[in-house]
């Protein structure tokens, strides 16, 4: 029997046989495309050839992609680990043509590799072909359906809907007709019972689809309408976990030596067996063994678990799985990074990044797990105070259900367990309308729309030239290409395609160009540049008067110095790192702006002083040296041979550009701009140094103007003190023995307040007077601070011995009106709060609050002393007479 590793090097040599070239997987964290947070399909990596953005280099090519699929479109999450086939990470096989073999030729293939190659049984296999859409005037795919009739009786070949037969990426982009094939893996006597073709795409976990050939031959515009594309292309996805199982003839994915390795690490950990049902047990343990595929992955490609975009959805699916293992397999320590080593291993030939970082990602997930069990426990207790106080119905309020879903991490499945247990039901309408409402909320603001592209000049591949290394001094005249508006939380904004482009678009952590494109005598400012898809977009919040095809473009030219001057100086940041903490130091994530630069790296400690001091003394004397900083293109092997730098996660073609400054200090493969020597970095400030996750610090740092400006501000700052302290002739010396007297006096100061506080409040409390069953004790203070009124009445309650009275002490402190008013702690019948609201703002015109045994409240009506005290007594009086002695 084959294992998959073994099956998913065949895949690769077959179609290597047939002349496609071999290329890495790309990351699974997307970069630069706005419409998908990971790479959800094959094709993703290779959307900018079939709109036509770019040009391949080969026209053949061969790969497994590392896919996930958690939200919009396939959102798969909440049926992972309940059925045998849907997960979150998994990996898609493919080939790909690019304008050269198309519906014969891939079929044929398809049929060869799984019927010669792989020795699939053909009576098991059925193909499905699109049967066109009369609403869209789409034919019918006749041609795959004369293909298939050459290799499959007419009974396994099935016409099936747009639905299942016609494959699209999102609401707009590249799409078309697609050929899917399905095996039947059930035995030959339920066979025979019900033919394979009645349930090809019903969801039979045994008649499952294992490949998909889509014959990419349009473009879905923003309207619905399709257009074809200018050539057409072969985009095929065979999902590995899926051909696993029917090569190893199994009943599940996960019985197969992709996941079995992992679960049975997790049975001697948990202490429990796994037997392949559907039971919560054994959902668990198929939770586990997807979901620390995707966490580990992610991580590798570069993407920490935090509260926004992916890294929130890399949250949410450690969170499921320690849910997971916490409720149904009774482990309630961080398990999941103890298995990272056993994917590393696993994947070691086939995806290297898990092996290289194995320690680093380990950290990353122990502290995640740590942190969630954590708040998983404060939920549990969430929900005894909810079940406690839950109403008559023995209904718990479906908002209070949300809310441990929401802030705890609790599914509902899980608060209906526990409220199970102790007899209660959930009120589901309840919940169901705060979970739609959060799910709009998150749509609204982060949706955004885009119209169709207007295009104004005819393109041939790869129109637009990139001229922003070298030709960015002067204004550019060039051809307007296309333009389009763009519609995100209320704003229209206005994206623009130019021919020849001096802007850099915003990638590889360096923010894009600002500056101007003037239509004839109109200028519109340019307030981003982003890259997507290979096209550079200038953003404008301005449309022209009169869009013309000629423009002039103008990047902000002061900006982009100062940014390319933090872009060189990240590099020299990261090479001082490594020199002064190690080799383990690795980029995982850089902002490069006008204003600074930021740097997270993995490194296990807080940076010591003079870490920080000799990571900037190596740096600076890097710029004293005038060092060129050496800009050369060349294939990635040879940059990967000579010591070059490259970042995990990121995607890099044959061809790559390196940076050097100092062949034996930094190399390092980047796309952005550089200075072209280190002097015109000038001098180079870290700022703040802190950790960001689990095993990453970040280092906040300036240079050039923005580090000069930096040192002035703090010598004119040094030279006002200075001058404050009368030229000392040690100034710090100075300023420590001023703190350390003013500390000497502070400490003198609070033991004063201390005895003035026991003063006031043993002479209130002798000026006591009872009013039927109270003890009323009214004061006016002579003191600075609200905080002094707060600590006399709490003095007074500490001394006074009555079973119940009233404090109310007060005084004018700046100009208003301050009072404070205690009472017996647990008290129903005085309770201060309610003094506060009810008794005395009304009259010193304020406002106020607090606990029900300790109020304070300030107001704007000032009197004397004297008929401030007599009006709080007289109050007093009458609310107690008159309410003989009831809750006021």
């Amino acid at each position: 029997m084959l294992s998959s590793n073994e099956i998913r090097q065949t895949f690769f040599d077959f179609f290597i046989k047939h002349q496609h070239t071999l290329v890495p997987s790309a990351p699974i964290v997307l970069k630069n495309d706005p419409t998908l947070l990971f790479t959800n399909a094959g094709m993703n990596q290779f959307k900018e050839y079939f709109l036509g953005n770019a040009k391949p280099s080969h026209k053949r090519l061969v790969d497994t992609q590392k896919c996930l699929r958690v939200s919009g479109k396939h959102n798969d999450l909440e049926e992972v680990g309940v059925d045998s086939y849907h997960h979150t990470m998994f990996e898609m096989l493919g080939n790909w043509s690019f304008n050269d073999y198309f519906k014969k030729d891939a079929i044929k293939y398809s049929w060869e590799l799984l019927t010669d190659v792989f020795q699939l049984d053909k009576n098991r296999l059925y193909a499905s072909v699109f049967e066109g859409d009369k609403n869209e005037h789409i034919p019918a795919s006749n041609l795959a359906l004369k293909e298939w009739q050459k290799y499959l009786p007419q009974h396994h070949i099935i016409m099936g809907n747009k639905k299942d037969n016609f494959w699209e990426m999102g609401e707009t982009g590249p799409c078309g007709p697609c050929s899917e094939i399905h095996y039947d893996l059930r035995s030959d006597a339920e066979r025979a019972l019900t033919p394979g073709e009645s349930l090809v795409n019903k969801d039979h976990p045994e008649v499952i689809e294992i490949w998909n050939n889509v014959f990419i031959q349009y473009n879905r515009k923003k309207d619905g309408s399709l257009e074809k594309l200018q050539a057409v292309h072969v985009d095929t996805g065979m999902g590995l976990e899926r051909l696993v199982r029917v090569i190893q003839n199994k009943k599940s994915n996960y019985d197969t030596d992709i996941f079995m390795p992992t679960i049975h690490f997790v049975e001697k950990i948990t202490h429990l067996n796994y037997n392949g049902e559907a039971n919560k047990k054994d959902v668990a343990f198929r939770v586990v063994a997807d979901h620390i595929r995707a966490i580990v992955f992610t991580i590798a490609d570069g993407q920490l678990p935090s509260n926004t975009g992916a890294g929130y959805v890399i949250r949410r699916i450690l969170r499921r799985a320690v849910r997971y293992y916490y409720s149904f397999l009774n482990y309630h320590q961080p398990l999941l990074y103890k298995l990272v080593d056993k994917l590393a291993e696993q994947f070691k030939t086939v995806f290297p990044e898990v092996h290289h970082q194995a320690d680093f990602i380990k950290k990353v997930i122990e502290e995640e797990e740590h942190g969630f069990l954590k708040t998983l426990s404060n939920g549990l207790h969430k929900f005894e105070d909810i079940a406690k106080n839950c109403n008559t119905q023995n209904k718990i309020d479906g908002k209070l259900a949300f809310e441990l879903l929401d802030t705890f991490g609790f599914p509902i499945d899980l608060t209906r367990l526990l409220a199970h247990e102790k007899g209660l039901h959930i009120d589901e309408i309840g919940f169901e309308s705060a979970l739609q409402e959060q799910k709009h909320r998150s749509k609204m603001a982060g949706s955004m729309s885009a119209e169709d592209w207007i295009f104004v000049k005819k393109q041939t591949e790869s129109s637009q030239q990139f001229l922003g290394y070298l030709e960015f001094n002067e204004p550019v005249l060039t051809h307007l290409l296309q333009y389009r508006s763009v519609h995100q939380k209320g704003k229209t904004l206005y994206q623009w395609v130019i021919e020849k482009c001096p802007f850099y678009g915003e990638s590889g952590g360096q923010v894009g160009d600002q500056g101007w494109l003037k239509f004839g005598h109109e200028t519109i400012e340019v307030i981003d540049t982003k890259k997507e898809n290979n096209l550079l977009i200038l953003i404008s919040n301005k449309l022209p008067a009169h869009i013309s095809e000629i423009v002039e473009a103008q990047i902000d030219k002061p900006m982009r110095q100062e940014i390319t001057a933090h872009h060189t100086a990240t590099h020299l940041l990261q090479a001082a790192l490594k020199n002064v903490l190690g080799n383990h130091v690795n980029q995982k994530g850089s902002l490069v702006t006008a204003q600074h630069l930021r740097f997270d790296f993995t490194h296990f400690a807080k940076l010591t002083e003079n870490e920080i001091d000799q990571v900037e003394a190596i740096i600076n004397q890097k710029i004293k040296a005038n060092i060129p900083v050496v800009i050369k293109e060349m294939p990635k092997e040879q940059a990967l041979n000579l010591g070059a730098t490259a970042l995990f996660g990121e995607k890099y073609g044959d061809i790559v550009r390196t940076v050097t400054i100092d062949p034996k200090f930094s190399i390092e493969l980047c796309g952005g701009t550089h200075v072209s020597s280190t002097a015109e970095l000038g001098v180079f400030v870290i700022k703040h140094e802190a950790a960001v996750a689990a095993g990453v610090r970040r280092i906040e740092a300036i240079a050039s103007t923005k580090a000069f400006e930096y040192y002035n501000e703090h010598l004119s700052m040094f030279h006002h003190l200075n001058n404050l302290f009368k030229n000392p002739p040690n100034l710090v010396s100075s300023i420590e023995n001023l703190l350390t007297e003013n500390k000497h006096k502070q400490k003198y100061i609070e033991q004063l307040e201390h005895f003035k506080i026991n003063e006031l409040a043993h002479k209130f409390i002798n000026s006591s007077e009872k009013i039927n069953d109270v003890e009323l004790i009214i004061g006016n203070a002579p003191v600075m601070s609200v905080d002094m009124l707060k600590k006399i009445v709490i003095k007074i309650q500490e001394s006074i011995q009555k079973p119940l009275y009233i404090i109310i002490i007060f005084a004018i402190i700046d100009n208003k009106m301050q009072v404070a008013v205690g009472t017996l702690k647990g008290s129903t019948k005085y309770v201060a709060n309610e003094l506060i609201k009810n008794l005395i703002c009304p009259l010193i015109d304020g406002s106020g609050g607090g606990q029900s045994h300790l109020a304070l409240a300030g107001g704007t009506q000032i009197a004397t002393t004297g008929d401030f005290k007599a009006t709080f007594k007289n109050a007093l009086i009458e609310k107690i007479t008159t309410l003989n002695n009831t809750i006021l």
